[in-house]
């Protein structure tokens, strides 16, 4: 096997590779894209959840404030 015949060899096994690497690198990337945009969304939702709590919240203490005030009435 003559050089040109071994760099034709190498060229043919490292072209493949190279295009399969690219590829690999732009999946990376739109995964990457797709796990900050999940990981926002999941912030946000918690971030809702945890305002709807809180508001919750408030309305069960008013109840409560309620309820204590009509049994020291009673």
């Amino acid at each position: 096997m003559t050089i040109d015949e071994r760099l034709e060899a190498l060229t043919q096994t490292v072209e493949p590779l190279a295009t399969m690497h690219r590829d690999n690198e732009a999946a990376m990337t739109r995964f990457e894209t797709t796990m900050t945009r999940f990981a926002q969304g999941v912030n946000d939702s918690v971030t809702r959840l945890t305002r709807i709590i809180e508001a919750h919240d408030i309305v069960l203490d008013e109840h409560e404030e309620r309820l204590k005030d009509l049994e020291d009435k009673q």
